[in-house]
């Protein structure tokens, strides 16, 4: 457990890194509580939906909101121009949430606070690129925030503060990332004061619990009806959200599952067949498990309601999924 003692506010200056929607509450908690933030570094606008229209990133175009300088180097290692810029501002501390680039050395020594990181889970669980997706997956019922000092490792470096959330069974990733990033910005705000005042004094991580969120993969979203049961596959389904959800493949065509349920299993049924009972759809899982289907998009389809596709694709006895 963190020690928490009383901090006395300062205004600090700082360079904040960070790139999507997660980092734009902490962004502007700094502001609100009256830190000097001399330099906001995202990642190059990127082209987004179908019509692959340039957008700058969410930290972006909230800084721009404040009138904050935005820099978007596309890579930071040795770019010996930002270096220099970074040097020339002497931060005293960097904070980095969710910027989406390896921090290197120089970087990580240049400030005397060093580079504090808010990470979406309770470190030393899920270390990696996708925290909150894997603790969804995975079914677990409490997460939170970890604010760290950065090192060289895989989020390896000294816990500073910690906070608990709850994961509700309802509850998809793209719900808890809005939860984690709106209650990750105070604290943020409540470590810099901590370190400012030297009240808040550094743990090591116990590296033997270490488990770890590798970045998400398409592969990810396969359902596997045989290994897993209704209720894993469901958590899944919640953890994968919007990218790369559930999918399985009907006579070799593939179909993505928008939404489904675990239900009481009924008979004894092998793991990816089907059964239709009054336009329901049903799927065996591993261990006399099963979910309903509730919302599917056949390949090259629009999204539609099961009783929609069973309408228009009769399933024969003895259909399996996968």
């Amino acid at each position: 457990m963190v020690e928490r003692m009383s901090t006395i506010p300062a205004k600090l200056r700082l360079v904040f890194c960070g790139t999507p929607q997660f980092a734009a509450p902490t962004l502007e908690a700094l502001i609100a509580a009256g830190h000097e933030i001399k330099l906001v570094v995202s990642q190059p606008d990127r082209p987004v939906g179908r019509k692959q229209i340039l957008t700058a990133p969410p930290v972006k175009q909230t800084a721009l909101v404040h009138d904050l300088e935005v820099t978007q180097p596309e890579k930071i290692k040795n770019n010996q121009e930002f270096r220099v810029r970074l040097e020339s501002i002497a931060p005293d501390a960097i904070v980095v949430v969710a910027y989406g680039r390896i921090i290197p050395k120089w970087m990580l020594d240049l400030p005397r606070l060093g580079c504090i990181n808010l990470h979406g889970s309770l470190l030393p669980k899920y270390r990696g690129a996708a925290p909150i997706q894997w603790a969804v997956a995975m079914g677990e019922t409490v997460t939170g925030n970890t604010t760290m000092l950065l090192e060289e490792g895989l989020d390896t470096g000294p816990i500073l503060l910690q906070q608990q959330a709850p994961i509700r069974p309802e509850q998809t990733s793209v719900d808890l990332f809005h939860e984690l990033s709106i209650h990750g910005a105070p604290l943020v705000v409540e470590t810099l004061a901590g370190l400012a005042s030297g009240s808040i004094r550094p743990q090591q991580q116990d590296h033997s619990q270490a488990t770890l969120a590798p970045i998400l993969d398409r592969e990810d979203g396969r359902m596997d009806f045989a290994a897993r049961t209704a209720t894993e596959l469901w958590n899944r389904w919640r953890g994968f959200q919007p990218w790369p959800g559930a999918f399985t493949f009907l006579d070799g065509k593939k179909l993505i599952v928008h939404k489904l349920q675990p239900v009481p299993a009924q008979g004894s049924a092998q793991p990816g067949h089907v059964r239709v009972e009054d336009q329901r759809l049903f799927a065996a899982c591993a261990h006399g498990t099963a979910l309903e289907l509730l919302e599917l998009q056949p390949e090259g389809k629009n999204r539609m309601t099961t009783a929609e596709f069973l309408r228009g694709n009769p399933i024969a006895f003895g259909t399996r999924l996968g």
